[in-house]
C-alpha cells in the first residue's frame, strides 16, 4: 500500500481543474465559484489532502510564520490574569494577517527557559512582556540572533519599540482620589517587585525590579509618600487575600484604606476584609487596577483605573508586522481612564 501523501496535483486532477485553481480554493486569496470550491474540497476529502505543507510555505517566504512571546516565570500564573489574556488576543489578531501564529516562551527566575529556547527557536519576531534582569538578558540573545523585538511594559533602550501604559500618572490620580475623600492613613499593595515574587512589607522602593510595579508605586507615592507598601507574591485573588490579612491585621494598626495595583488583588482584599467582618466602603476604600471583570465580586464594583489590555496587545503585533515589512515601528504609550464604584467612600474615622 503506497503511502505517498496526496499533493495539489492530485487533488486538481482528481477535481478536474488546474492546479493553479486548486491552489487559490485553499489560499482563500483568490474568488473561485461555488461549484469548484465544492469539487475541489470533495477531491480534497477523498484522497486525505489536508492543505498545502506549511513548512513548503514557510520556505518560500523565508519565514517561520512564528512570533515569539516571552513571559517571566510560569504561563500558568500569567494567563489567570484577564489583563493577560486580554493582551494576547489583540496580539494574535494583529499578526493573523500575515499567517502568522504565537508561540510562548517562559524565563524562569535563575535564568533558564522552560520548553523551547530563546536560541533555537523558529521565530521572525519577538514580543517580551514586562521588564526585568531576566528579561534583559533575553533582549541580549535574540539581539544576537538579529530578531526583531517588541517590550511590553518595559524599557529596552530608544532602538526597541515598547508598548506602555501611563502607570505613574494613572496611580497617582487614583490616589488623589483617595487623598480627597479624606483617608491619611492608607497602605499600598503592590505586584511583585523582583522576579523571585517575595511576599511582604518593603523597607524601601529603590531596589524594585520590575516596571509596572515602581511605576505604579511612584504615582501612589507623589500623594502618599510615606504610606506602608507591602509586596504580593503574583496578581491573583487569593495572594491579595493573603496581603490584605497581613495589612489589616493589628485592629489598632489598621489603614483606612487599601490602593492595590491590580483588580485581582483588591478583590482578595475585600476577601481578607470580609473575613475580619470590615465593612467595605464604611470601614475600608479600597481601590484596584485595569477595570476587568472580577467573577463573584457582587454587590462590589471597583474603584480603578481602566487600561486598554487588548489595545496594548494589538499595538505590539502591529509593531512586529512594521518591523517585518521593513518599516518603522514606533512606541506606544496608552492612557487609564477612572472609573469608579462603590469600593471607596469619605473617611469616617
Amino acid at each position: 500500500m503506497s503511502t505517498r501523501r496526496a499533493t495539489i496535483a492530485d487533488v486538481a486532477r482528481t477535481a478536474g481543474v488546474s492546479p493553479s485553481t486548486a491552489s487559490v480554493v485553499f489560499s482563500g486569496k483568490t474568488a473561485v465559484s461555488d461549484a469548484t470550491r465544492e469539487r475541489v474540497l470533495q477531491a480534497a476529502s477523498d484522497l486525505g489532502y489536508t492543505g498545502p505543507d506549511p513548512r513548503a510555505a514557510s520556505l518560500r517566504r523565508g519565514r517561520s510564520g512564528i512570533v515569539g512571546v516571552l513571559f517571566q516565570g510560569h504561563l500558568g500564573a500569567a494567563f489567570v490574569d484577564p489583563v493577560v489574556r486580554a493582551m494576547m488576543d489583540g496580539l494574535a489578531d494583529a499578526v493573523a494577517p500575515m499567517d502568522a501564529g504565537l508561540l510562548l516562551l517562559r524565563h524562569d527566575a535563575d535564568g533558564t527557559t522552560g520548553g523551547a529556547s530563546l536560541t533555537n527557536a523558529p521565530i521572525d519576531a519577538a514580543v517580551l512582556v514586562g521588564w526585568t534582569s531576566v528579561i534583559a538578558e533575553s533582549l541580549q540573545t535574540l539581539r544576537a540572533r538579529g530578531i526583531p523585538v517588541v517590550v511590553v511594559e518595559g524599557d529596552a533602550g530608544p532602538d526597541v519599540p515598547r508598548v506602555i501604559l501611563d502607570n505613574r500618572e494613572a496611580q497617582r490620580a487614583l490616589a488623589s482620589h483617595v487623598r480627597s475623600l479624606g483617608h491619611t492613613d492608607v497602605a499600598l499593595l503592590t505586584l511583585p517587585t523582583d522576579i523571585r515574587r517575595r511576599p511582604g512589607w518593603l523597607n524601601a522602593d529603590g531596589d524594585i525590579g520590575v516596571d509596572v510595579t515602581r511605576h505604579r508605586l511612584e504615582g501612589a507615592r507623589e500623594v502618599y509618600p510615606d504610606a506602608p507598601a507591602y509586596a504580593a507574591a503574583g496578581s491573583s485573588i487569593d495572594e491579595g487575600a493573603a496581603a490584605g490579612r497581613a495589612i489589616l491585621a493589628d485592629p489598632q494598626g489598621r489603614p483606612t484604606a487599601v490602593l492595590a495595583q491590580s483588580d485581582l488583588l483588591a478583590a482578595g482584599v475585600l476577601r481578607a476584609a470580609e473575613e475580619l467582618g470590615l465593612r467595605v466602603p464604611d470601614d475600608l476604600s479600597v481601590t484596584g487596577f485595569d477595570g476587568i471583570a472580577v467573577d463573584g465580586l457582587a454587590p462590589f464594583d471597583l474603584t480603578t483605573m481602566v487600561q486598554p489590555a487588548m489595545e496594548k496587545g494589538r499595538a505590539a503585533g502591529e509593531a512586529v508586522v512594521a518591523m517585518l515589512e521593513g518599516n518603522e515601528a514606533p512606541s506606544v504609550c496608552f492612557s487609564s481612564v477612572y472609573r469608579e464604584g462603590n469600593t471607596t467612600a469619605p473617611m469616617t474615622r
